[in-house]
């Protein structure tokens, strides 16, 4: 089957076609043929014997960018002069840059910015420690910390291979809620290491994001960081999946008319994030939370289990299910897939109860196809972007450190993150859809709206700087 085409495997490419008639008509067909988009065709008038034309064209695929070069070049009068990877393009040199918000122009600018000036504000903060958060970047700036052993859907490979994520982060960081943010890609897989290393970078930084770190240490780094600094610490894998994912269910509840304290729920995956969405689940009132890994459901009479694992086997699975997803979701009101591609049949969605709810969060590849499921599930979301309602992280990630630094907040509480899930799902408001549980990522509503929810629980719970 041909992959679906998508901006992250597009490519740009420069074409000189002999001016016959019927000849750009053969290259959209033969692009067309091989299931790949035209979206970019630059307007031309043709008066040589030749045309210069640039097209943009979304693939499916690395092997299907390969497919339909191949389909080009066995065109006559066609021949390619220019060819690249968008994605790839967009990459090369990084994606962020550092820039002054001062004005720098004459020495007036200078011995304020720097020497002699710069000295007066330093011994203000040396007799005043708490001034770093109002005089230098410390105000709105985080630290995003990864060692790369949980990146994307694509595990262990590496600080190095981390870094176009961080720096993707970055950018989503300042575009929707004005933080600024750099990547900090660490070389160690020791949790010491990673709280020792945080703790002594943290009077840069008023904030740190963990992203793309392994469990059970990224439980361990992050309890260990809020125990140590008296900035907000974040692991967005866990809290920003769990807000968003709270925020689509209690959307999806509100269409099939179900109530959290009613609700057989199965989570596929208990790692950082499956854990963190079953506790907020569970706070939301949610009684009857499955969790399944690779050797099964989780309940207190499995001995492989480690600290976080048994933690949770203790605080859910109130029947002590066993088995596989399919011998436990039989029955469920709600599927949280947080694990990886295809684990779910057509026939385990059958099995459910009336109007069941499927979120197929596994990217890229979701647990189960949307489609396959479309006559039978009330309300499907995914991970991604090319499905309606994407349960994304950006959605939550950019308004609660926004929040947070608008607060002077020491710490994110779980009131905070509540706070953060109601304001992503009020935005749907009157709106609310089997197709629109959550808001697109470029609602400019949302972040504003998160923000401001938990700067006002941040003050509720007492947890900011005079």
């Amino acid at each position: 089957m041909t992959p679906t085409p998508t901006p992250a495997y597009s490519i740009h490419m420069r074409v000189r076609m002999v001016n016959r008639p019927g000849t750009l008509g053969r290259l959209a067909v033969a692009i067309g043929e091989v299931g790949a988009n035209i979206t970019g065709l630059e307007g031309f008038v043709v008066k040589t014997s030749h045309l210069t034309d640039d097209l943009v064209v979304y693939c499916g695929s690395e092997a299907h960018q390969r497919q339909v070069r191949a389909a080009i070049e066995a065109l006559d009068g066609v021949e390619i002069l220019e060819w690249n990877d968008r994605t790839f393009r967009m990459h090369e040199g990084g994606k962020i840059e550092v820039s002054g918000t001062s004005p720098l122009v004459d020495m007036d600018d200078l011995a304020m910015a720097y020497t002699p000036g710069v000295a007066r504000v330093c011994m203000e903060i040396a007799e005043n420690e708490e001034s770093s958060h109002d005089f230098t970047i410390r105000r709105n700036t985080v630290a995003i910390v990864s060692d790369g052993t949980a990146v994307l859907g694509l595990g262990d490979i590496g600080p190095h291979a981390a870094m176009p994520v961080m720096e993707g982060k970055a950018m989503l960081f300042k575009h929707f809620g004005g933080v600024d943010a750099f990547p900090l890609c660490v070389d160690t897989k020791s949790p010491d290491e990673i709280v020792d290393l945080v703790t002594k970078v943290a009077p840069t930084f008023g904030g740190i994001n963990l992203e793309d770190i392994a469990a059970p240490g990224a439980f361990e780094i992050e309890e260990r960081l809020i125990e140590a600094l008296d900035i907000p610490v974040f692991h967005d894998d866990q809290h920003g999946t769990a807000i968003v994912a709270v925020a689509a269910l209690h959307n999806a509840l509100r269409l099939v008319g179900k109530r959290h304290e009613d609700l057989k729920v199965v989570v596929a995956g208990v790692g950082a994030a499956g854990v963190a969405v079953s506790k907020m689940l569970m706070a939301a009132g949610v009684r009857n939370i499955i969790g399944v890994d690779r050797q099964g459901a989780v309940h207190t009479g499995r001995e492989d289990l480690n600290a976080s694992k048994q933690w949770f086997a203790g605080n859910t699975n109130p029947n002590r299910l066993a088995g596989t997803i399919t011998d436990v979701i039989a029955g469920a009101d709600a599927f949280v897939g947080l694990a990886g591609p295809n684990l779910l049949t057509v026939e385990d969605v059958r099995s459910m109860t009336d109007d069941p709810i499927v979120f197929a969060m596994a990217n890229p590849n979701p647990e189960i196809r949307p489609e396959l499921i479309a006559d039978i599930a009330a309300v499907i979301a995914t991970g991604r972007s090319d499905f309606p309602n994407q349960i994304n992280n950006v959605l939550a990630f950019p308004g609660v450190f926004r929040g947070a630094f608008d607060a002077r907040a020491r710490r994110i509480t779980e009131n905070m993150k509540s706070a953060a899930a109601a304001a992503i799902a009020g935005v749907v408001g009157d709106d609310l859809a089997p197709d629109y549980i959550v808001p697109s990522a470029f609602d400019e509503r949302v972040a504003p709206a998160v923000s401001a929810a938990v700067a006002q629980a941040a003050r509720q719970d007492g947890v900011c700087r005079p």
